[in-house]
């Protein structure tokens, strides 16, 4: 293949990428209805799941699970969701499964659709760890106007409204449940789990990605993996990831080590052989994550996020990336 070749493969993979994101028909042009719904995973433990795919207008940035847990004090809400009409509907949708109202909102990590849909909730405690606060502080701004880009009208009035209440990993009770939070890192600085004792429900986060390429634009994939690989350990019956289906297994678990741990190494490869951007891209994926959700815009971002690191650490002499 060519260089002229290469280049215009990449030229394509990048328009594609950029068509993916920006095009396709809105999903309800007239009333912008997400449409959610809450699915019972145990007694009082709800998620309200979004497409497995990547933001665009069709789905109106609506690519996350988000969830609910009553409490007998309140309802606990995990992840406000992308936008402020999300959060709206998903506040509407908590009044009509349960009396309680809504007493605190918890974020896993500081990506965007974790938590642009706070400001409908804006009366109650939001609670997100020290590093997730800054982060979200340091990037709001840009995250309003690329999903603005995305997905245009889906997002009219959205606005960044920050956690106003801290949370650390250990033991966090609210009514008549007991959460256990740990803190791991790796897809981002910080990157928080929540265990639902009483029902062995575990919402991940982003830690964790099931039949879609995993996000990378703050990842560390050697924590990463270390996370991974401590999850196993906890004490968990059902897992729910912000991105795809929930499972009763470890199979996230084990296609997201899979993943990474291939990514890595290609990379390193390709770095050490001097290879530039468009032989990284140019060359093959093994069909499993080629038949993952958002392979198409999602892989392409991976190499641009991850590939100079390693072409750093070649050029110091393995230097830490």
């Amino acid at each position: 293949m060519t260089r002229t070749t290469i280049s215009a493969l990449v030229l394509g993979l990048l328009l594609a990428a950029a068509s993916a994101l920006a095009g396709g028909p809105r999903a309800d042009e007239k009333t912008l209805d997400y449409r959610l719904q809450a699915r019972a995973l145990a007694p009082g433990v709800y998620v309200v799941e979004g497409d497995n795919d990547d933001f665009s207008r069709a789905n109106g940035c609506n690519i996350i699970n988000t969830g609910f847990i009553v409490t007998g004090a309140g309802v606990v809400v995990v992840n406000t969701g992308p936008s402020r009409r999300y959060g709206e509907q998903l506040r509407a949708l908590i009044a009509r499964t349960t009396t309680e109202p809504v007493v605190e909102v918890i974020h896993l990590n500081l990506h965007p659709d974790y938590f642009l849909g706070n400001q409908a909730f804006a009366d109650v405690p939001r609670r997100a760890t020290a590093a997730t606060r800054e982060g979200m502080a340091r990037e709001g701004k840009a995250y309003e106007d690329n999903l603005y880009r995305l997905c245009g009208d889906w997002m009219k009035g959205t606005e960044v409204l920050l956690p106003n209440a801290s949370v650390a990993a250990g033991t966090w009770r609210v009514g008549a449940r007991e959460f256990e939070l740990i803190e791991l890192a790796g897809h981002t600085d910080s990157d928080l789990v929540l265990v639902d004792r009483a029902s062995g429900v575990a919402f991940v986060g982003g830690l964790v990605f099931v039949d879609r390429i995993p996000t990378t634009p703050h990842a560390r994939i050697d924590r990463w993996l270390a996370s991974l690989a401590a999850l196993p350990a906890q004490r968990w019956r059902m897992l729910v990831p912000s991105h795809g289906p929930v499972r009763d297994d470890a199979l996230g678990i084990e296609q997201t080590r899979r993943y990474l741990t291939w990514l890595d190494q290609h990379l390193a490869r390709a770095a050490a052989a001097g290879d530039d951007l468009t032989d990284v891209l140019a060359a093959p994926v093994p069909a499993e994550f080629r038949g993952w959700a958002a392979f198409g815009t999602e892989y392409l971002r991976n190499v641009t996020h991850l590939y100079p690191g390693h072409e750093r650490a070649v050029l110091q002499g393995g230097a830490s990336r």
